[in-house]
């Protein structure tokens, strides 16, 4: 195995942005390196230039004093390095077997897939991951959890010497984590160079063994980790104090009407939904996951069906065919997948954050250009979105860039939105931003918009939310006010047998 990986000098500029400047540090074999740094730090862009997705302008990467240099992802992964972005890089229509041996299916002595083989040897990685997923099971029809597993059994299967995790646990449960950390370990004692992204703290912690933080496309720091602590990290990456993040929240104290009421909801996987949700409230659903959270939200939004049940909202039964009934009612959802269901990726920020409202900004059959830049403007300035333009493509900013582009649709000034479901709106968001969108939830909130605000991370269910609903396999069994609840106590009812 290889005994250091070492970054020279790499910068990378894009029109209006330096990505990175002169970028040097090493990873050394049999260590686990921590990436640390807001979105839009450069993290992501250099671990595209390690897997040969993007060449850098200037610099260079050696392997054990050897530079390297790739024309194409093909090229890093011949020469061992596997990165695993949060963007999953899976053919949905494929088997889980086909997935986790791209380009290397075995084959007969007639030239065909042996499928045996392939089945066989599938079935000896997922054992050792200790999952319960079918070799024949189409991708995807995976849960999003299940298909980052399947997206780390490749890179575990291809034998890579240099392996990137980006945010490799958001989609994850505990016991998945477990298994990943288990595997992470192992992979140390084998040598192998680990690269680790992740905007959790604790995580950061409990894994790697070196930190590199970068802020603005800089390098800030290299620490070992066992040397630094969470306060030093956080103020080298955003480069101030954060203080008591959810202390300083400004919370609404006044609630309004009632908004929304779920009678005895159910679908193919919820039971007898209960629930009120008052105007100014954030009402915070936690559970593990699987629970039924976000499906939840799907039903009252009109994304499922619903087998029986009833909800009110705004004093009126409703009963949505499809999503653009419950926009037009008054509704917005900002999903958990927000790269493949809440954006339109290769559309600039000025399209995304204009399209549910195209209707009331038309000056006869054009658009009403004048009104849309000013209103995405507001957007951009209200949420602080970092861009040198409301026509730069949304694909090219952060993953807490885009989030608040989301944030900026639904809330713009042409928009009627009377209820706000926010699902996992802090997943791979670093610490600065997730700051930024709790006191965003809770200005939202004293407008008078009830929230629906889903987690995983239960201390910002239980820092940000009023009211907090705890799910199981598909039953609410808690519903209980923020002063009540703690992490012992949500948890028990989260995983009540």
């Amino acid at each position: 195995m290889s005994d250091i990986l070492q970054f020279t000098g790499i910068s990378k500029s894009y029109p209006g942005v330096k990505a990175l400047q002169d970028i040097s540090f090493s990873a050394k074999a049999g260590r686990v390196l921590a990436l640390l740094g807001e979105n839009g730090a450069g993290k992501s862009t250099l671990l595209k230039i390690l897997s040969g997705d993007v060449r850098a302008d200037t610099g260079d990467i050696t392997i054990d004093g050897e530079k390297q240099t790739y024309s194409s992802p093909y090229d890093a992964i011949q020469a061992g390095i596997s990165v695993i972005y949060q963007e999953r890089q899976l053919v949905p229509s494929l088997s889980v077997m086909e997935n986790v041996f791209p380009g290397a299916l075995p084959k007969t002595k007639l030239g065909t897939i042996d499928r045996r083989t392939l089945r066989r040897e599938t079935k000896a990685v997922i054992e050792k991951f200790g999952l319960p997923i079918d070799p024949d099971e189409p991708v995807g029809r995976l849960s999003v959890a299940y298909q980052q597993m399947v997206e780390i059994m490749k890179a575990y299967r291809r034998d890579a010497r240099i392996i990137a995790f980006d945010e490799p646990t958001a989609p994850l449960a505990e016991a998945e984590i477990a298994i990943l950390f288990k595997l992470i370990q192992q992979l140390k004692e084998e040598g192998r160079i680990i690269i680790y992204v992740s905007h959790r703290m604790a995580e950061i912690f409990q894994v790697t063994d070196d930190i590199v933080v970068l802020k603005d496309g800089k390098l800030v720091k290299t620490l070992t980790t066992c040397e630094t602590n969470e306060h030093e990290l956080i103020q080298a990456m955003i480069g101030r104090d954060l203080g008591d993040t959810y202390a300083n929240l400004k919370r609404n104290d006044k609630l309004g009407d009632v908004v929304l009421e779920v009678k005895d909801l159910c679908t193919d996987m919820l039971h007898d939904i209960n629930f009120t949700l008052r105007a100014g409230e954030v009402l915070g659903f936690a559970g593990l996951i699987g629970a039924g959270r976000t499906e939840v939200a799907r039903a009252i939004f009109g994304a499922d069906p619903i087998t029986s049940g009833e909800i009110i909202f705004e004093g009126k039964t409703v009963k949505f065919k499809e999503p653009k009934d419950a926009i037009k009612a008054g509704m917005a959802l900002c999903p958990e997948d927000r790269k493949d269901q809440g954006l339109l990726l290769q559309r600039t920020i000025r399209e995304n954050t204009t399209m549910p409202i195209l209707k009331k900004i038309r000056r006869g059959p054009f658009l009403d250009h004048h009104l849309e830049n000013t209103l995405t403007h507001e957007s951009v300035k209200k949420y602080t979105i970092r861009t040198p333009s409301i026509n730069k493509i949304t694909r090219e900013l952060s993953g807490g860039n885009q989030q608040k582009v989301i944030l900026g649709r639904w809330t713009n000034a042409k928009n009627s939105t009377k209820l706000l479901i926010l699902d996992e709106p802090t997943k791979g968001i670093d610490v600065g931003t997730k700051a930024e969108i709790y006191q965003m939830v809770c200005d939202l909130a004293k407008t008078g918009l009830a929230i629906i605000f889903i987690s995983s991370e239960l201390t910002e269910v239980l820092n940000v939310s009023d009211r907090i609903i705890v799910m199981r396999s598909g039953h609410i069994t808690w519903d209980i006010p923020r002063e009540e609840a703690t992490e012992e106590n949500v948890l028990e009812h989260a995983m009540l047998v």
